[in-house]
């Protein structure tokens, strides 16, 4: 076989989120549902958390609420992105204030006012107008022009999150980060470069339908044979790391596998019947990938579930060939 570790594990449905989790950055592909079952999977008394494609840094922040690590290195190629989580982290009130004061000026005309918000942020690339854009454009998904510049539409069935709401999630999140993390805007090789065996690497790349394309989307493609490798370097380091990658839905499956000889054990989970799937009649479920890296200890893999949802205890894995 090709893939990784075929033992394929997959729980019947993915745990609940914990509610009360702040989650201040609005993404497409965010891991907030499936943050508490990744954190898990951290070895006790993890020291360092390491997030090369942060994103709305789901992950660390669940590892922050539940104690699961004690530092945090967050990276993402996208300059306005790291803009923002440094305007969250260090200036919480003000980001708050601004974010209030724009959803504020929107009402009575939220469809206009939204395609002047997204002009003035391709001219200035300001931290509070990138967070209201994607608070309001559809499916919370960043997407750029071939000219750079973020084009994607309004979802004109809603305003964005709520000053009030909007602020709590920002004011959470800054709490749980503020003095114990590192914010890098870079090439994620860099950041897997200066990774120690010390340390647990959370890497969510792009999925794979979406590189090597004319897709803008993605401020950097990340090219499946970089990728691998840069896997195989931490390996021979010793370097723990989890990884989502890919998934599939029914019998459609969205990129390949990542290689046998990687060592990597792959766990499906069950996250949800496919919206798409249902719409044509059909009774398909959506399966998210883990990956789970040789110097991930295995004993820690059970104990860490255990210790974070002991209610797992009496519920056995379903197993595919």
């Amino acid at each position: 076989m090709t893939g990784a570790d075929r033992k394929v594990v997959g729980w019947p449905l993915a745990p609940k989120a914990i509610t009360g989790i702040p989650h201040p950055i609005p993404y497409q592909g965010s891991k907030r549902q499936l943050a508490r079952m990744i954190v898990g999977f951290l070895p006790p008394q993890t020291d360092r958390l390491i997030e090369p494609f942060a994103g709305s840094a789901a992950v660390s922040i669940a590892a922050a609420y539940l104690g699961a690590a004690r530092r945090f290195w967050l990276n993402d190629a996208h300059a306005p992105l790291m803009a923002l989580w440094r305007e969250i982290i260090g200036s919480p009130q003000t980001l708050a204030s601004d974010y209030k004061k724009i959803w504020t000026q929107q009402l009575g005309d939220e469809r206009n006012f939204y395609d002047v918000v997204r002009q003035r942020f391709n001219g200035l690339q300001k931290p509070e107008d990138f967070l209201y854009l994607l608070a309001r454009c559809v499916k919370a998904a960043i997407r750029y022009n071939s000219k750079g510049q973020f084009n994607n539409s309004p979802d004109n069935r809603r305003k964005g999150a709520r000053p009030e709401t909007m602020e709590r999630h920002i004011q959470g999140a800054a709490a749980l980060l503020r003095g114990r993390t590192e914010l890098t805007t870079g090439d994620y090789a860099a950041v897997l470069r200066a990774a120690t065996p010390h340390d647990v690497v959370y890497m969510d790349p792009p999925y794979q339908g979406v590189c090597n394309t004319r897709d803008h989307r993605y401020a950097k493609a990340v090219h499946v044979a970089d990728f691998i490798d840069g896997l195989t370097q931490l390996n021979a380091r010793a370097v723990p790391f989890i990884i989502s990658y890919d998934g599939r839905t029914g019998d459609k499956t969205f990129g390949q596998p990542l290689p046998r000889s990687l060592g990597l054990e792959h766990i499906e989970v069950r996250v949800g019947r496919s919206t798409q799937a249902t719409l044509l009649g059909r009774n398909h479920w959506t399966y998210e990938s883990l990956y789970l890296s040789p110097a991930l200890p295995k004993v820690a893999r059970r104990q860490g579930n255990l210790r974070l949802f002991p209610d797992m205890e009496h519920e056995q894995p379903a197993v595919f060939a």
